[in-house]
C-alpha cells in the first residue's frame, strides 16, 4: 500500500511538473520582450554590392551606369552615404563620361519584408569629366535618376533565421545609425 501511495504522488508530481514546464515554454513570448542587434558596416556594404552595376536609361536620352558602390553610414544625420563609379553615355558624344556619383539618404525598416531601407535619397556630389555646365544639368538630372533607382531600395534584408530567438519570432521595428553600422531594435511579431 505505502509503495502504491509514492507511485500516486510521483505521478501526480510529474503531471505538475510538466503542466509547470508548458505553462513557462507558453508564456516564453511574453517574457522575451524587445532586443537589439547590431549590423555591422560590412555587412551592409556586402548586401549592397549584390545589387551592383546598375543600369539605367534616363530620359530616353542618356545611358547610365553605376558600379562599385562604397557604403558610409552618417550616424550625427541618421544618414548613410553611397559613392559609386558613373558612367554616362550621352547620344551626342563619341566617348562615355566617367567619374563618381556621391548621394546619401535616410534609413528605415519596412517590417512587412523585413529589411532596412533607403528613402530620400539626394546627389552630394557628381562629377564625370564633361564640361562644367553640362556637370550642372547632369547634376539636377542625377536627382530625379537617384529617386527613380535609390528610393525604397532595400540596404540590409534580414535572414529569417536572424529574426528568432528563443522560439520567438521577431520583426524590425527600429534603427539607429551608430559609427559602425546599424543599431536594430526587434520586437516580438503580434
Amino acid at each position: 500500500m505505502r509503495n502504491m501511495h509514492g507511485w500516486q504522488r510521483r505521478r501526480v508530481l510529474g503531471g505538475s511538473l510538466a503542466l509547470v514546464a508548458c505553462t513557462l515554454l507558453s508564456s516564453c513570448a511574453s517574457l522575451v520582450g524587445p532586443r537589439q542587434v547590431e549590423v555591422p558596416l560590412h555587412k551592409l556594404q556586402a548586401g549592397l554590392e549584390r545589387r551592383f552595376p546598375l543600369k539605367h536609361r534616363l530620359m530616353q536620352v542618356f545611358d547610365i551606369r553605376l558600379s562599385r558602390p562604397l557604403l558610409s553610414v552618417q550616424p550625427e544625420q541618421g544618414r548613410v552615404a553611397l559613392a559609386l563609379d558613373a558612367s554616362v553615355s550621352p547620344p551626342f558624344a563619341r566617348d562615355a563620361w566617367s567619374g563618381n556619383l556621391a548621394f546619401s539618404g535616410r534609413l528605415y525598416v519596412d517590417p512587412g519584408r523585413p529589411a532596412v531601407m533607403m528613402a530620400e535619397p539626394r546627389v552630394d556630389r557628381l562629377v564625370i569629366g564633361a564640361n562644367p555646365e553640362a556637370e550642372r544639368q547632369l547634376t539636377r538630372v542625377a536627382n530625379t535618376l537617384i529617386d527613380t533607382v535609390a528610393r525604397d531600395m532595400p540596404v540590409y534584408a534580414f535572414d529569417p533565421q536572424d529574426l528568432r530567438y528563443a522560439g520567438v519570432q521577431y520583426v524590425p521595428v527600429r534603427i539607429e545609425t551608430t559609427r559602425s553600422g546599424l543599431l536594430v531594435t526587434l520586437e516580438p511579431a503580434r
